[in-house]
């Protein structure tokens, strides 16, 4: 399948793209007729992808843990398709278990994938962007992203991290007309479940393990990750699209009920936040530089 260059052809940067989600972004985009820079530590799979949609897909090695090897590979597909107009982050990574069992390597490598390869990324695109005055940086957050729970407290913190730095982005590129979206997902079936991983267990959380999995086994409802494509794709053909979108009913459901309840806790406990703050004057000392 061969698509002809034609004037509003968009060029997508799309990491993590030879797997899960990231791969059926890439698919899709390239089916709408867009070109796509796909970059992952394996690039296998897109190569084969690359023969069916020739001068369209340009697969690139990456880990956007290298913050030098991000700024490089992006200079690349700058000078291979001569602009960028949809950057997606979707590259990560997810091991489970209990605080106390992490150990600090396995804490480290989720902030590293899931929040600073992010923020290479952004780094890295965000000068061309601007300068250009348009595109549009999408970055694959998750329910987790917005609640937590037993297990996911790590991973939760990558994506917390995340959907913070990102929502300052937005106000930051704004100015220049250049968008943010985070996306949150929930459950599709991807290989985020084969490669996920797990810290070592202790054997004091194995009744409370036993009691999420009885409870995982009742609630979890996955998707087929093209239906994710397809709502991204909607996404980046919206002229006002928004700062944050829930993909999934189950989690849309959560996440209302979780701001609901943080909402009615804040407000019952409203008088003590209001009495915590009454303005003084500075201070002997404040706001004085001394030379």
């Amino acid at each position: 399948m061969t698509y002809s260059n034609v004037e509003n052809t968009r060029v997508w940067f799309i990491t993590g793209a030879s797997s899960g989600l990231g791969y059926e972004f890439t698919k899709k985009a390239l089916e709408s007729g867009d070109k796509v820079v796909g970059v992952a530590r394996n690039i296998e799979k897109l190569n084969e992808l690359k023969s069916q949609f020739k001068g369209m897909l340009l697969p690139l090695r990456l880990d956007v843990t290298d913050r030098s090897a991000v700024f490089t590979t992006v200079n690349t597909a700058l000078k291979h398709f001569g602009r960028l107009d949809i950057v997606i982050n979707n590259a990560g990574n997810m091991v489970l278990g209990m605080i106390e069992e992490f150990n600090e390597d396995e804490v480290r490598s989720q902030m590293e994938t899931n929040f600073y390869g992010a923020v290479w990324v952004s780094q890295a695109v965000i000068p061309y962007l601007r300068t250009q005055g348009s595109g549009h940086i999408i970055q694959i957050s998750s329910i987790g992203g917005l609640i937590t729970g037993p297990m996911s407290g790590i991973y939760s913190a990558s994506k917390f991290a995340l959907e913070g730095f990102s929502d300052a982005l937005a106000q930051e590129v704004a100015h220049f007309g250049v968008k943010v979206s985070i996306v949150e997902p929930g459950g599709y079936w991807t290989n985020l479940y084969l490669k996920m991983g797990f810290a070592t267990q202790k054997k004091e959380y194995d009744s409370l393990r036993d009691v999420l999995a009885k409870q995982n086994s009742i609630e979890s409802v996955d998707s087929d990750p093209k239906l994710a494509a397809e709502a991204i794709m909607k996404l980046v053909n919206s002229e006002n699209p928004p700062l944050r979108l829930i993909l999934g009913s189950l989690v849309y459901d959560l996440a209302v009920e979780n701001t609901e309840k943080r909402i009615s806790t804040w407000k019952e406990w409203e008088s003590v936040s209001r009495s915590a703050e009454h303005g003084i004057p500075a201070p002997e000392g404040y706001g004085i530089i001394e030379e």
